[in-house]
Parts: C-alpha cells; sequence; structure tokens
C-alpha cells in the first residue's frame, strides 16, 4: 500500500516543475544585499520552489487542455528520473555555496562570518515550507472540482469550472487572510518582539551624554530595542576618529528612539527631537535623518564612514518602525513605516527650518533596502521649495520606490 502511494505520488509529480522549481530555489540561495537568517533563508526558498513548481504544473495542465501530444508513460518515469537526479547536483552545488555567499555579504556589513550555512535546517525549512504550500495548493484543487462537479448539474461545464474556481479562491483568500496570515504574523510579531528585547553582553550602556541610552539621555537602554542598543554602542568615538585622521575630532552624536518609547510615531519623532536639541546637534556641520530596515537595523559601515570624513562633527537620527525584517515588514507594514519617517522629518525639518540658514547643520537623508524606500517617502516636494535639505543616499531601494523606477528608466543607456 505505501509503495504504491509513493509511485503514485511520483508519477503525479510534474518533472518541468521540478526542474523549474529548483532554479529557482537555487536562485533564491544566491546573496542579497542583506545577510539572512537561516529561518528567512530555509522559508525563501522554500516559497521560491513552491512558486517554480506551481508554474511547471500550470504548463503541464495548459499543454493537456491544448490536446497536445504526450510522452509515454516509461519516458515519463524515465525523464523525471533524469531530472530529479539533475535537480539533486544543481541544488547540493548551490547549498555548497551559501555559507561563502553570506559570508561575502557579512564582509561587506563588517559582521562576524559564520562557519556555517545550517543547510541542513535550510533545507528542512525549505521542504515544510514548499510542502505547506503544496498540500493547500492541493486542497485548492480539490474544493475547485468540488464545487465544479456540483454546479455543473445546472450551468454549462465551463462556467461550473468558472465558479469552482471564484469560489474555492474566495473561500481560500478569506482563510489564509483572515485566519492563517493574522496568526502567523502575530505569531512572527511577537517573536521578533521578545528578541528585540534581548540585552547582548557586548552591548554596554554609552557613557557619553551624546548618546541615547545614556544616564544623561530621556530614552532608557533598555527601551532602545536590540538594533537600537547595537547602533548607539558600534560607533566610533572621538578617540578613534582621531587615531585614524590624524586631526583632534568630535565625539558623533547619534540618536535612536525604539518602538517602546511612546505609542506613536508622532511621539517619538518628538522625543528624537528633543534628543536632538539636548545633545547639541542642531550645531553640528552635518545631520543625518536615518531610517533603518524593517527590523531597525542600521548599516554600521554607512554610519561609522560618514562620521569619520567629518572628524565626528556630525549628529544622526533614527525611529524604529517595526519587529519583522523587510520582507515581512514591506509586506504588512509598508504604509507604517513611511508613515513614522515621515513623522520624524516633518519633526526635525520643521525645527531646523526655522534656523538661520548660516547657524544649522547641512541636512541630510540615508536609508538602507527598505529603509530607503520609507526615507524617499518621508517628505513632499512643494515643502522643500526655497529650503531643501541638502541631499540623500538611498542605498538598495527595494521594487515598490517610484523615485528608483523612474530614474534608471529615464537615465542615459
Amino acid at each position: 500500500m505505501g509503495l504504491r502511494m509513493s509511485l503514485s505520488a511520483w508519477r503525479s509529480l510534474s518533472g518541468f516543475g521540478l526542474l523549474l522549481g529548483t532554479l529557482f530555489f537555487c536562485a533564491a540561495l544566491m546573496p542579497s544585499l542583506l545577510p539572512r537568517s537561516t529561518l528567512s533563508q530555509g522559508v525563501l526558498a522554500g516559497a521560491a520552489l513552491a512558486a517554480g513548481y506551481g508554474i511547471g504544473v500550470f504548463w503541464r495542465w495548459l499543454w493537456r487542455y491544448l490536446e497536445l501530444p504526450e510522452r509515454p508513460e516509461r519516458l515519463h518515469n524515465q525523464t523525471n528520473i533524469v531530472i530529479a537526479i539533475l535537480c539533486a547536483a544543481l541544488a547540493a552545488y548551490f547549498l555548497s555555496q551559501v555559507t561563502a555567499w553570506q559570508n561575502s555579504i557579512r564582509s561587506l556589513m563588517q559582521m562576524q562570518p559564520v562557519t556555517s550555512g545550517h543547510l541542513l535546517e535550510v533545507v528542512l525549512t525549505a521542504l515544510a515550507t514548499f510542502l505547506i504550500l503544496l498540500l493547500l495548493a492541493r486542497l485548492y484543487r480539490l474544493v475547485s472540482r468540488f464545487v465544479s462537479r456540483h454546479a455543473d448539474r445546472f450551468l454549462p461545464r465551463r462556467v461550473a469550472n468558472v465558479m469552482g474556481v471564484l469560489v474555492a479562491l474566495a473561500l481560500f483568500w478569506s482563510l489564509v487572510s483572515d485566519v492563517l496570515v493574522a496568526q502567523a504574523l502575530r505569531v512572527l510579531d511577537a517573536s521578533f518582539a521578545q528578541y528585540d528585547a534581548l540585552i547582548e553582553p557586548e552591548a554596554a550602556q554609552p557613557r557619553s551624554p551624546l548618546k541615547s541610552g545614556s544616564q544623561e539621555s530621556l530614552l532608557d537602554w533598555d527601551e532602545l530595542g536590540r538594533t537600537g542598543r547595537e547602533f548607539i554602542a558600534s560607533g566610533p568615538s572621538a578617540e578613534d576618529i582621531a587615531a585614524v585622521t590624524g586631526r583632534s575630532a568630535l565625539e558623533p552624536i547619534r540618536v535612536y528612539v525604539g518602538l517602546r518609547a511612546s505609542e506613536t510615531p508622532r511621539e517619538r519623532a518628538r522625543l528624537a527631537l528633543r534628543e536632538l536639541v539636548r545633545t547639541g546637534a542642531f550645531e553640528r556641520s552635518v545631520l543625518v535623518l536615518v531610517t533603518p530596515t524593517g527590523t531597525g537595523w542600521i548599516d554600521p559601515a554607512a554610519m561609522n564612514t560618514v562620521e569619520y570624513l567629518h572628524h565626528g562633527n556630525i549628529a544622526s537620527a533614527a525611529l524604529q518602525y517595526s519587529y519583522l525584517n523587510s520582507p515581512l515588514s514591506l509586506l504588512v507594514e509598508a504604509e507604517y513605516g513611511a508613515d513614522v519617517a515621515r513623522a520624524l522629518f516633518a519633526e526635525v525639518y520643521g525645527y531646523w527650518s526655522e534656523l538661520p540658514p548660516n547657524r544649522r547643520p547641512r541636512l541630510y537623508l540615508h536609508g538602507l533596502s527598505l529603509g530607503a524606500l520609507h526615507s524617499q517617502r518621508s517628505w513632499e516636494l512643494h515643502e522643500l521649495i526655497g529650503n531643501p535639505f541638502q541631499g540623500a543616499l538611498w542605498s538598495g531601494p527595494p521594487f515598490k520606490s517610484e523615485q528608483w523606477r523612474t530614474l534608471t528608466d529615464d537615465r542615459n543607456p
């Protein structure tokens, strides 16, 4: 019985879908702008595998629907075996490169290299994700066929088929969006929130009053969140900068407001402004408004570099807007991140624009990945007429960035 079920499952597989899914799986293993965790890498790879396999299955259905000639059963099985071997070899090669690829990104981000890509965990997570999505797809097909069979009694066959597809789609959309996704997001948000609250032993509370979370700060150290504490604790001191440049330097000002600091974006933005005023940030030569990635992370390579270049005569401020990583945050909190970035810009720009032009810092915006998108949406052009900020550095904005698409589409070849 078990052997028959295994053979039936094997014969039901789409060889083209398996090949296409494996190619998608391998593409998902390739490095991105930011390092990925084991969980996110596994889920992404599994979802990519399912997407590719789904396209292959649709292609097989379309082939049969058009009544095109098919391969004999024996040739079908032999072809699937060859494809399976090819896919296994291809996946094994790409998996063997994961650690090196991730370390290449971590090196650029000045992060500690990993000794292992946790390949077993990645593969198991990917397979679990693929199987869950595959089971959902097959359940959808069963519901669609069930509705179609019953509707076929009083409707034309093709109309009944369309009705089956639409009813199943409405049912699954309601179930997924209202139950599964909502519950999954609650679990993920709670998990990321607990992780964000962890106090790292290497992240010591700053002694300098020019840092958020210090004794003199308006913000408590434990309220900054994990990524906020990392940002505050990782910057160079005046001594570090002077040792590199050979010139006297100032202590850079860093302000970070975590999600726990206050309930609303406007309240957190006002806290950031008060902290900037307290530290004397508007007396520095440069002020940078940073929009972090989804989890609140800020690229140290970007901020450390600009602090060295300006000999510490610089201040930076950031607001956390999510506990979730960038892909999830973009999916479920796309507008909230922009609202938070907008609140910070409105508060700081309003104060900055009232200062005499010769007695205020040069104002810049910065964001990486999802932070770049939200930073771009934090201001309106008509607000800046006659009093613009000095510039922006937006690195790797995602596909939703209208400005990125406009600039790349209209640039000279």
